[in-house]
């Protein structure tokens, strides 16, 4: 007989994973970020897979300098604005399952259209980031 997973939920747990190809499940807290920091260092060679829900445009850009950002619309509308060598682009997310890459290196910020659902996959070693 087999034994029964218990699954995870995206929303409130997620994932840390690493070059070697290990995931390591982290819930999501009031404290999040900081305890990211304090049990995985710089985030040298990791990839966070993340989901957020946004009602609003971003109050900032952010940049990830160690690698390229997988963005994916679960629900909702959201325009993400890539900024390169000043000039703006806009990738319009605006059914589920569409997706962008973030190339490394280059500004983005998001433009809200309607209540959305969002899943990431960043490499988050030296994210930085910027008002808009």
């Amino acid at each position: 007989m087999a034994n029964e997973i218990e699954p995870l939920d995206i929303s409130s747990t997620f994932v840390v994973m690493n070059a070697e190809g290990s995931a390591v499940p982290v819930p999501v807290g009031d404290n999040f970020y900081e305890e990211l920091d304090r049990n995985f260092g710089d985030f040298k060679d990791k990839r966070l897979v993340s989901h957020h829900r946004f009602d609003q445009d971003w109050d900032s850009w952010e940049m990830h300098p160690a690698g390229e950002e997988f963005v994916c619309l679960l629900s909702g509308r959201v325009d993400f604005v890539l900024e390169q060598d000043g000039v703006e682009n806009v990738a319009a997310l605006t059914i589920a399952g569409a997706y962008v890459i973030v190339p490394q290196g280059v500004w983005h910020t998001a433009k809200v259209h309607q209540p959305s659902s969002v899943l990431f996959i960043t490499p988050g070693e030296g994210t930085q980031h910027r008002a808009v």
